[in-house]
C-alpha cells in the first residue's frame, strides 16, 4: 500500500524468511518498481528495531506477534515530532459465527480453508468457531471429518492440503 501510495518502502521480513522475501522484492523491481522506492533489510529483530526508530521513517506497517507489535507501538510512541502511523497485523482471535441458514457444506469448507490450510500460519486463520446450538452436532461432525481428510505434506506435491511450519518454535506451539 505504501508503494502505490507513492512511498519509498524498506522491506524487513521476518528472519525466516529471507529467500522469498528477496525472490518478492526482486520481482517487483523487475515489474517497473523503481529500485529507489523499494529497499529490502535482511536480518533479525534488531534490524527491525533499529528501522522503526529511526527518525525518517514515516510509518510502520508490521504483521507478526502482538508483543512485537507493542514494543513497536511504544517505540513509535517515544520519538519526538510528527505522530508515526502504525498498521499492526498481530493475529488475535478470529471467529466465525454460523447459524441454522449456513449451508453445512460451505461452513465446513470455509472452516478447513481459513483454519488450517496454511498451517494456522497467518494473522487471519480461523481461531474460534460459534455454531447455532441446533446444528453445531452435524456441522463439527462434517468439519472434523474434512479436517481428517488433509493430507500433510511437501507443498510441491499437488496432493498436499497442509505444508510444514516455518520453524520449529512454531512447530512447538501448534504441539
Amino acid at each position: 500500500a505504501a508503494l502505490a501510495a507513492g512511498n519509498a518502502v524498506v522491506a524487513k521480513p521476518a528472519e525466516q524468511t529471507p529467500l522469498v522475501a528477496v525472490e518478492a522484492v526482486r520481482l517487483l523491481h523487475q515489474a517497473g518498481v523503481p529500485t529507489s522506492a523499494l529497499h529490502l533489510a535482511l536480518g533479525d529483530g534488531k534490524i527491525g528495531a533499529a528501522l522503526v526508530n529511526d527518525p525518517r521513517v514515516a510509518g510502520v506497517a508490521f504483521t507478526g506477534s502482538t508483543e512485537v507489535g507493542h514494543a513497536i507501538n511504544r517505540t513509535l510512541a517515544a520519538k519526538d515530532g510528527p505522530i508515526v502511523p502504525l498498521i499492526a497485523e498481530t493475529g488475535g482471535i478470529n471467529a466465525m459465527i454460523v447459524d441454522a441458514t449456513a449451508l453445512p457444506e460451505q461452513v465446513t469448507d470455509d472452516v478447513v480453508t481459513s483454519a488450517f490450510r496454511s498451517a494456522g500460519q497467518r494473522c487471519s486463520a480461523l481461531r474460534l468457531l460459534c455454531v447455532q446450538e441446533d446444528v453445531a452436532d452435524r456441522m463439527i461432525e462434517m468439519i472434523a471429518g474434512a479436517a481428517k481428510e488433509l493430507c500433510l505434506g511437501d507443498p510441491a506435491d499437488p496432493a498436499t492440503h497442509v505444508g510444514p511450519v516455518i520453524d520449529d518454535d512454531a512447530k512447538q506451539r501448534l504441539d
